[in-house]
């Protein structure tokens, strides 16, 4: 035990050990080999989280640690005491990591969650002054001292008559609930409700039943229908939709035909032939080049190999690029207009405000609900009351369950703000001038900046963004290798992507730089990269090889 207080006391604060022993023990992890766990790093990060005190709070000498360790976490005995091998984590310990992974718009929704289902809990009204999350600690410890001590008095007020039963009783068992004699769903208001867009699938039902009141053909039809992908092509063969009746195959074909005349057209299609086919049939370009082009030297077409598909037709590249042009008009997932992708909007976490010359992290917290237990209950708990055991037993474990979550976020906060910080102070180049000045960084660098471990770090840039003076990024976007130059410095792998984007934007389209030829260029520039490297990056990139970017005139 005395060990991993050690340790605990020189990782989390930062602090020389004052005896030789255990500045051996605690040496940053290393020689605890085969004396601390596997999962020691991810063990003392729980601790860290668990303890949620802040910097100035925390126990200043070994021995403090090693008595709040097992004041704090009597859960982790096991692991004190015989140092398994195996990272245990309490329900608790579980919520605190959750909430470090969440973005600012989950944890809202999980607040609120845990305000509906726990009624001890209450969010504080804008006009009224949050205490801080230690003061709310203390003052339910000094709640559950106050009821340990409480002696039942006849002539003091029963504190469980100011309860709100009506609210309370939901969370108890149904023997305690008094049941109203009708019990009316409110239903949200029209105002609320929000009407859905029609679906491929919905769309092409109405358009078949119009088109036809025969039953079976309209079965035949919704299985077809049923067999379309977001893109609008059928993702069955002919012989497995036969079966599902069984039906006919020559019906099934004949209903197929039906429906790849609805609209949009081409949907239905079996491939991406059969799909420009159709809709050049609608638009009357059957029996022309582009139909040629479609049924005969569609790979050319795809892989932009221009001169050998000029041949083939035997017109120069000048008429090609024409029906070329015309063949760009159709449209290769018609089903994907009517399945259109959910718009994913981004509430950055934080926002890097410029204040004189120093740049600043504020954390967008306005939605996130400031919570307090509930007066009413601590009353409960502070009072002697002749209500049951199990009810007083109920409202305790409530207590603690609301004071934990107020403590995780707050210290969710805070970790997150720290971080946010640390990046700021690596990457000011980049907040400066943008995004060739990017700095290399890796996880490591942010934890020793601030005294945590990586899987924290890693666990708050996941899912999280910041809003900068250069735009939204992904937290996680700051953080990235580097390549050693040549005159000795270390360039960040982002910068040397924008600067494979930059040559390639600005090459000959008749004659596109090769990946080879690139490598020599950022040469020139003191970057030696293997040209593999280059392909990787321009992948990343989703930039097409050269022989793809050519274009013919």
């Amino acid at each position: 035990m005395h060990a991993l207080a050690a340790v605990s006391y020189r990782v989390l604060t930062g602090k020389r050990l004052p005896s030789a022993p255990d500045r051996v023990l605690a040496g940053r992890y290393e020689p605890l080999a085969g004396r601390i766990p596997r999962a020691g790093r991810a063990w003392l990060e729980a601790i860290d989280q668990g303890l949620a005190l802040r910097p100035e709070d925390r126990p200043q000498t070994v021995e403090e640690w090693h008595s709040a360790l097992i004041q704090a976490h009597k859960e982790f005995a096991d692991v004190l005491q015989g140092l398994s091998q195996k990272l245990i984590l309490t329900p608790s310990l579980e919520q605190i990591i959750e909430l470090l992974t969440m973005p600012t718009v989950e944890l809202v929704d999980y607040i609120n969650q845990e305000v509906v289902e726990n009624p001890v809990l209450e969010e504080i009204p804008d006009d009224s002054t949050p205490a801080e999350p230690a003061e709310q600690a203390d003052r339910a410890d000094a709640d559950r001292s106050d009821t340990r001590d409480a002696e039942p008095a006849a002539d003091q007020q029963d504190a469980w008559e100011d309860a709100d039963y009506e609210f309370f009783g939901d969370y108890l068992d149904d023997g305690y609930r008094a049941r109203t004699p009708t019990e009316v769903k409110e239903l949200p208001p029209i105002e609320n409700t929000l009407s859905t867009g029609t679906s491929l699938s919905d769309h092409l039902l109405r358009q078949l039943g119009e088109q036809t009141d025969d039953d079976r053909l309209r079965e035949i039809g919704s299985a077809i229908v049923g067999n379309l992908n977001d893109d609008g092509y059928l993702g069955a063969s002919i012989d497995e939709i036969a079966s599902m009746g069984p039906w006919p195959i020559t019906e099934v074909e004949r209903v197929l035909a039906c429906v790849q005349t609805l609209d949009p057209i081409g949907v239905a299609a079996r491939d991406l032939r059969e799909c420009l086919l159709l809709q050049m049939e609608q638009r009357g370009l059957g029996g022309t080049p582009c139909e040629t082009i479609v049924r005969e030297h569609l790979h050319l077409l795809q892989h932009g190999r221009m001169p050998e598909l000029a041949r083939k037709l035997d017109m120069n590249i000048a008429t090609l690029k024409e029906h070329v042009e015309a063949l760009r008009q159709l449209d290769p997932k018609p089903g994907s207009r009517l399945n259109p992708v959910e718009s994913r909007y981004v509430i950055p976490d934080v926002s890097v405000i410029k204040v004189e010359n120093d740049y600043v992290a504020v954390l967008n917290d306005d939605r996130v609900p400031q919570l307090r237990i509930s007066p009413v209950y601590r009353r409960m708990m502070s009072k002697a009351s002749r209500s049951s055991e199990e009810t007083r037993a109920y409202v305790k474990k409530k207590i603690e369950s609301a004071k934990w979550l107020i403590k995780s976020v707050d210290q969710r906060q805070r970790t997150i703000h720290k971080v946010a910080t640390s990046i700021i102070r690596f990457q000011r180049g980049f907040l400066d001038h943008g995004i060739e000045h990017l700095r290399p960084l890796v996880l490591r660098d942010v934890a020793t900046d601030i005294g945590m471990h990586e899987s924290t770090v890693s666990r708050v840039v996941t899912n999280k963004y910041m809003h900068t003076p250069q735009g939204v990024f992904e937290m996680k976007y700051f953080f990235h290798s580097g390549i050693s130059s040549a005159y000795g410095e270390t360039v960040s792998s982002v910068k040397v992507k924008e600067r494979i984007r930059k040559i390639i934007a600005q090459e000959d389209a008749r004659k596109p730089l090769s990946d080879s030829r690139i490598v020599r260029l950022l040469q020139d520039e003191g970057l030696v990269l293997a040209r593999r490297t280059i392909a990787k990056y321009r992948e990343e990139l989703k930039i097409p090889t050269s022989s793809r970017r050519r274009e013919h005139y």
